[in-house]
């Protein structure tokens, strides 16, 4: 591709981290230094949780890559990576993730082995320079979320650049697909909220009866731990048409820590941009501990990995540690021992969830954990 014209803010950002910390390393090694990076720690150690700023942000503890011996792979695969996204930028490409990893197989043996390998330094450097991967012009290979209810998307035709109006409402038995890069929508909606659901399962269900009409709402669905370009689409939307957010995730340590958690906050390993791919203004609908009690719900015994991850949850995470409702109502699933998944309630009938349970709890969002 012929290079840009004229490179957009977010562009001359990700290039001038990149020639800045390409610079010192080239200076430090002209004095006779050993170069360095430093890049934040990645993780829960490393972050805080304050109600105000409403994401889980970095501290300042940092690890320093040094060009050692024992490091000097590491390091070349770094620098060989930032020009990798320096290229793309300048030629305006992309590549995706695992584009990326095979052009490494031509380093000779700077090479990565495995894609997890070229996924941290990738990440490594998205931190460094305090930048997103798509700045950076990596792509992820997952897709986001599925979309379907009350809302109009208008997005762009790649070739003409016109405007393309997509009607949430027309896919039939399908769902509008959240595309990889969500800055450039503009929505429009008269819905009354937003709910976030964990499962393909429940969420097919809930499109098959048109729930989203019958409640005035915009489904969408997760498919597990949502993907940035799901968490960011959720929160430009929410943002924008000023709509509340609820989440609809199975009643166990996963739904609540790691789900949950990251659509609401982000996560340690991504902090460093938790800012913009997380929704604060979410908040818990369900399955909650106290639901299984409620609705009678069937349940699986608690795995020993739930209970680390329950316990984890309630000594580490930040947010977690924050908010007494959760800490009683995680405290509440161990002691109980159980766990419950969405499609438990379809033991009350297959559409149970419609016409009772969401019902219900929609009528007291004031109560939802936060």
């Amino acid at each position: 591709m012929a290079k840009n014209k004229k490179l957009d803010k977010a562009d001359n950002k990700a290039l001038q981290g990149i020639l800045k910390n390409a610079q010192e390393v080239y200076d430090k090694s002209l004095k006779g230094h050993k170069p360095q990076l430093k890049m934040p720690v990645r993780s829960l150690s490393n972050v805080r949780y304050e109600k105000k700023e409403g994401f889980l942000a970095l501290k300042n503890q940092l690890k320093i890559r040094t060009l050692t011996y024992n490091t000097v792979k590491s390091f070349a695969q770094t620098l060989k990576m930032m020009s990798i996204s320096k290229e793309l930028i300048e030629t305006n490409d992309h590549a995706s993730k695992r584009e990326t990893y095979y052009i490494s197989k031509n380093w000779g043996p700077a090479r990565f082995d495995e894609q997890p390998e070229s996924d941290t330094v990738m990440d490594d450097i998205e931190a460094m320079m305090c930048v997103n991967r798509e700045q950076l012009r990596f792509l992820p290979e997952e897709k986001g979320g599925e979309v379907a209810g009350q809302l109009i998307v208008y997005d762009r035709d790649r070739d003409t650049g016109k405007p393309l109006k997509i009607d949430c409402t027309g896919f039939g038995s399908g769902a509008y697909s959240i595309p990889i890069s969500v800055e450039h929508l503009e929505f429009q909606t008269k819905a009354k909220f937003i709910l976030c659901i964990e499962t393909a399962g429940m969420f097919q269900r809930l499109v098959a009866h048109n729930y989203w009409r019958k409640a005035n709402c915009i489904l969408i669905s997760m498919g597990g731990v949502p993907t940035r370009a799901t968490r960011r689409f959720v929160r430009r939307l929410a943002d924008n048409m000023r709509i509340p957010v609820y989440a609809f995730v199975d009643g166990d340590p996963y739904g609540f820590a790691n789900i949950y958690r990251t659509l609401k906050v982000g996560s340690g390993n991504a902090a460093h941009i938790n800012e913009f791919f997380c929704v604060p203004s979410a908040t818990f609908l369900g399955v909650t501990p106290q639901d299984i009690i409620d609705y009678k719900l069937p349940t699986h015994p608690l795995k020993d990995v739930d209970i680390k991850r329950a316990r984890d949850a309630i000594k580490n995470d930040p947010f977690f540690k924050f908010h007494k409702e959760w800490v009683n109502a995680i405290e509440q699933m161990v002691k109980m021992g159980v766990r419950a998944e969405q499609q438990a309630l379809a033991k009350h009938g297959l559409n149970y969830v419609i016409e009772e349970y969401l019902p219900q709890k929609i009528k007291k969002a004031n109560k939802f954990l936060p």
